[in-house]
């Protein structure tokens, strides 16, 4: 137990004094995920609302494309898109590989399937006649749509949680994509292998702590819009 011992302490003391840049990495950290998540609601949830409610040739195709996203394997993501964004591939000119934007392109394929999956579950849950009810009452699509996501809101926030749950805690992708560079690209979840391998368990332990408590807070966040939306429904 010494181990573990030493390390929180001095994992406690790197929190305390700031040292090794240990808040940049949050900072980083929050940043990058923060934005993927942001942007994969913004493309995941029209995507999966449009799989819930609407019935078009390759809709099938496109809902296995998407559950099978669900699973897909971070280092998989991350070898593509470094081969887009390397010098000889086709968005090479952008020199986007190694920085923070790339990092958010990997996090963001990894997340939008799995919101769209979650999103497109939720929305079909909802009974097709409400929806034709508004319709013959005069609502408009736009109203339509936000009446049906209303309904659906409490997929929607498993939606949310899934996709944050899947990049915060991601490795694979963010590394070949972003390079671990200290002050630039480097995340907890990259610092965290890192220090492990320096055995600065210390550090690690630090960041790991750090990490599990964002993730906490997040799902305790969702879970209190959830029980209060249940509560309101009452």
């Amino acid at each position: 137990m010494g181990i573990f011992i030493d390390a929180f302490r001095g994992g406690l003391a790197m929190l305390v004094s700031g040292a090794a840049d240990v808040w940049t990495i949050v900072l980083v950290s929050v940043q990058v995920s923060g934005a993927a998540v942001l942007l994969a609601l913004v493309l995941g949830i029209p995507i999966g609302f449009m799989l819930g409610t609407k019935r078009f040739v390759g809709r099938r195709m496109m809902l296995v494309i998407a559950n099978t996203g669900m699973g897909l394997p971070p280092v998989v993501v991350g070898l593509v898109v470094a081969m887009l964004l390397s010098r000889r591939g086709p968005l090479g000119s952008l020199e986007l590989l190694y920085s923070r934007p790339a990092m958010v392109i990997a996090q963001l394929v990894i997340a939008v399937p799995m919101v769209a999956a979650v999103s497109a579950a939720a929305v079909s849950a909802v009974p097709r006649e409400l929806r034709l009810q508004a319709r013959s009452l005069g609502a408009s699509p736009l109203q339509v749509a936000i009446m049906t996501l209303r309904e659906a809101r409490m997929g929607l926030l498993a939606s949310v949680a899934a996709g944050f749950g899947s990049i915060i805690s991601e490795v694979g992708a963010v590394t070949m994509v972003g390079g671990n560079l200290a002050g630039k690209t480097r995340v907890m979840t990259t610092a965290i292998v890192q220090y492990t391998r320096m055995g600065d368990y210390g550090a690690a332990l630090a960041l790991a702590v750090v990490l599990m408590a964002m993730v906490l807070a997040v799902n305790i966040l969702l879970t209190r819009v959830q029980q209060s939306a249940e509560r309101y429904e009452q």
